[in-house]
């Protein structure tokens, strides 16, 4: 007797959750609802605890970072969403592979000016944060967050 072919497709891991978007305002929302409903699935979190909050606003950060700075047209921006022991982590991925300056060098920004800041979130809310090239097109802004 022949072995039966499986029609349904693997399936990621439960803590896993990776998505492409476009890159555009409305694709980096998306990002941010979809960061908090998937941590309050997993972890059974409050949507107003103070872990889904600063989840929702770095996701929101490194998102709009890649569609103002890393968007090429027609190309989408990836979101990876990870469950790690220790923390949630939240990746980013966008189409330039230049990876943004250390903060130090981004310097002072103007008070009334109406960006320049995302970093500086990231940096006060997330326990770790960096950037990861992979390939020649494409560079990962990752974030974690206990």
């Amino acid at each position: 007797m022949k072995p039966q072919e499986s029609t349904h497709e693997p399936r990621p891991p439960a803590h896993e959750l990776a998505l492409r978007l476009s890159s555009t305002p409305r694709g980096a929302r998306l990002a941010r609802t979809l960061a908090v409903q998937q941590l309050t699935e997993w972890c059974g979190s409050p949507y107003d605890s103070e872990t889904v909050r600063t989840v929702a606003l770095v996701t929101a950060e490194l998102a709009a970072n890649a569609i103002t700075h890393g968007r090429l047209p027609g190309r989408d921006f990836g979101l990876t969403l990870l469950l790690l022991p220790h923390a949630v982590r939240i990746e980013v991925t966008d189409t330039r592979p230049e990876c943004p300056p250390p903060i130090p060098a981004a310097g002072p920004v103007s008070a009334d000016a109406a960006s320049g800041r995302g970093l500086l979130l990231v940096e006060a809310y997330a326990d770790r944060w960096g950037c990861t090239v992979r390939d020649a097109y494409t560079k990962t802004v990752w974030a974690e967050v206990r």
